[in-house]
């Protein structure tokens, strides 16, 4: 009878645990296909069911990267008038995702995770900003005046490199430094700028992944569970993106970010 009781709580609490990373999994998916920030609901999550911090990042990495492959053939058009500033942008991002998820790995796990209320904070700050820099861009840069720029500084890619470390170490909000960057190097189209948003940023965190796969650290029965529900929530985010108020989901998401943020730091 006892261990037929205990039988019985620990399928519970499996349930619960599976429960639990497939709703925070889900949401990430919506509000990456809605407004970005889904990092910030996943990730914390996989620390409250207890993986290791560094082993959480990781998990959440892979399992949020499948969903960002579909956006690279949204901006297949803009290719085409960026096609030269495509390869070495690759090359510096591999790079950078590399040397940043390297830099990951070899963390002590009680450093990284004294790290993280300052990653959350920072990744927060990143994308309340976001829309700022978008507004600027589209008034300073408009895209009726825009034209082919098929070659910028060579310190670009400098740059580039640094902020794909940063990318393949945690990353959130990374996709605004992106837009930065690449704007205040020139380019002039907004399309432009973000279909070099979204390939940067998923090669950054595609090489991570590979990482990350190779290292070992992921925890795969978490991931596979995120996986497929952070899939289902980007589809249904997309599906009903034209329903939800944009302004709303980025105060909610930033409300989340200063408040786990906070969180980390008390505890």
């Amino acid at each position: 009878m006892y261990l037929e009781r205990l039988s019985i709580t620990e399928a519970t609490h499996h349930a619960s645990r599976y429960f639990f990373i497939a709703s925070a999994a889900l949401v990430a998916g919506g509000m990456n296909a809605v407004a970005g920030g889904g990092s910030f609901f996943s990730f914390p999550a996989l620390m409250g069911l207890g993986l290791p911090p560094v082993n959480a990042n990781a998990t959440n990495t892979v399992a949020l990267w499948p969903g960002q492959i579909a956006s690279i053939v949204a901006f297949r058009s803009e290719y085409r008038a960026v096609r030269r500033l495509l390869l070495p942008s690759i090359v510096s991002t591999c790079i950078g995702g590399v040397a940043g998820a390297l830099l990951l790995l070899f963390t002590n796990q009680g450093v990284f995770l004294n790290l993280v209320p300052w990653l959350l904070l920072f990744a927060t700050v990143l994308f309340a900003a976001g829309s700022p820099i978008q507004q600027w861009i589209r008034r300073t840069h408009p895209a009726a005046v825009a034209a082919e720029k098929q070659n910028i500084s060579p310190a670009a890619y400098v740059w580039l490199t640094i902020v794909s470390i940063y990318v393949g170490y945690f990353g959130a909000g990374a996709g605004f430094l992106f837009i930065t960057l690449f704007t205040l190097y020139g380019l002039t189209s907004l399309n432009q700028v973000n279909a070099l948003k979204v390939v940067c940023t998923s090669v950054a965190n595609g090489v991570a992944v590979i990482t990350f796969i190779v290292a070992g650290a992921v925890y795969w029965k978490e991931c596979l569970i995120m996986i497929l529900f952070s899939i289902a929530g980007s589809y249904v985010g997309a599906s009903y993106s034209r329903r939800l108020n944009p302004v709303l989901l980025r105060w909610v998401i930033i409300a989340t970010g200063l408040i786990l943020s906070a969180y980390y730091f008390w505890k």
